[in-house]
């Protein structure tokens, strides 16, 4: 395991065989002897845990374990008869070895929707899918220790963090449209390189309270979602009289589609219904007929678009998850490992879709 020990008390703490992926690793013993030998390899530190509290920190190069050099720990023991274990030169603690490196890049993307206003169009707001490239490095070894681990596990690796670092990423772009509101989709593509470095300044302060620093990010790109009434509405962004509107314009609708078997009556209810719904409609857009008249004329027949969806023989990382029934980020994910054969060009993934129908007939 790369851990180095003489019986059953650590005379020697070392860890030589750090994976990739790995932040932090504990070592298996906590009954440590003073004069043992640390040895903190370059890109590594050592941390000491007990009673829930993270206390020294030894940086690279070989340490004799001492009073001298273990304040904090010592403090600690202090009231403990013997060290607890009846030898005066034994104490108890918990060693972490955290990769103090930066690490690779990992992919990120939306697992909710960022809303962009679009005042004047449709209704009002656009929800988008982002998906790029982060890196980072651990910049305060204790911190990491505290916020992830807590002396309750074993192990730190990159999938258990990369979550936590992903809502980061996505809050801050989230702020970043809500203050600069580009207004259009077309214009916040033309500010991808813009909203990246705004990220990385906004995320800095909640990366560096989990002992991190964003060192780069990249935006792969922005893509239109689905935008409903229903979906604005459950995320507190359409406006009340907005929704009841269009629900009483729907139920208008319903009324003149199902009037009464056929009835004189009905059809009398049908036509009225009719004509109120377009006077409504005339209403709520009336102020975005211009807009409007630059959108594609399926807006005006929906119906007329029915039917199977045609996939596009190359894809990006939006249309591919879409395709495969999965998170944007799980794709990229995928392109980054190989798994999925697709092209880079620039920061952007193309996969073609016979790639993706041979990968998930694997």
């Amino acid at each position: 395991m790369g851990f180095f020990s003489s019986g059953k008390i650590a005379e020697k703490i070392e860890y030589t065989q750090e994976r990739k992926d790995e932040i932090v690793r504990r070592v298996p013993y906590d009954k440590i002897r003073l004069g043992s030998q640390l040895i903190v390899h370059q890109g590594q530190a050592s941390v000491f845990y007990r009673d829930g509290k993270s206390l020294d920190t030894f940086g690279p190069g070989r340490h004799t374990l001492v009073t001298a050099n273990l304040p904090l720990v010592t403090n600690l023991m202090e009231r403990a008869t013997n060290y607890a274990f009846g030898d005066d030169s034994i104490f108890s603690a918990v060693v972490y070895f955290v990769a103090m490196r930066e690490f690779p890049q990992e992919g990120w993307g939306t697992r909710q929707p960022i809303a962009m206003q679009t005042p004047g169009i449709g209704l009002g707001w656009l929800l988008l899918g982002a998906h790029g490239t982060y890196g980072f490095e651990i910049s305060d070894a204790k911190r990491v220790v505290d916020t992830f681990v807590g002396g309750g596990q074993d192990s730190l690796n990159l999938k258990q963090v990369k979550t936590r670092l992903t809502n980061a990423i996505v809050q801050a772009g989230t702020d970043w449209f809500a203050e600069v509101n580009p207004g259009n989709l077309m214009k916040a593509q033309s500010m991808m390189d813009e909203m990246a470095t705004a990220i990385k300044i906004k995320a800095k302060d909640q990366f560096e309270a989990m002992g991190m620093t964003l060192k780069n990010i990249t935006i792969g790109g922005l893509s239109p979602l689905e935008t409903s009434a229903d979906k604005l509405r459950n995320m507190g962004l359409l406006d009340a009289g907005m929704y009841e509107r269009m629900y009483a314009m729907d139920s208008m609708r319903d009324a003149a589609q199902g009037g009464e078997g056929g009835s004189a009556a009905g059809m009398g209810m049908g036509m009225g219904a009719g004509m109120g719904m377009g006077q409504m409609m005339s209403g709520m857009f009336g102020n975005m007929q211009q807009p409007q008249q630059q959108q594609p004329p399926q807006q005006a027949a929906p119906q007329a678009a029915a039917g199977p969806k045609q996939w596009s023989a190359i894809m990006g990382v939006s249309e591919a998850a879409e395709y495969i029934g999965v998170e944007v980020e799980d794709v990229v994910e995928l392109c980054m490992s190989g798994e999925l054969k697709a092209k880079k060009i620039g920061s952007k993934y193309r996969i073609s879709k016979t790639a993706i129908d041979t990968f998930m007939s694997a």
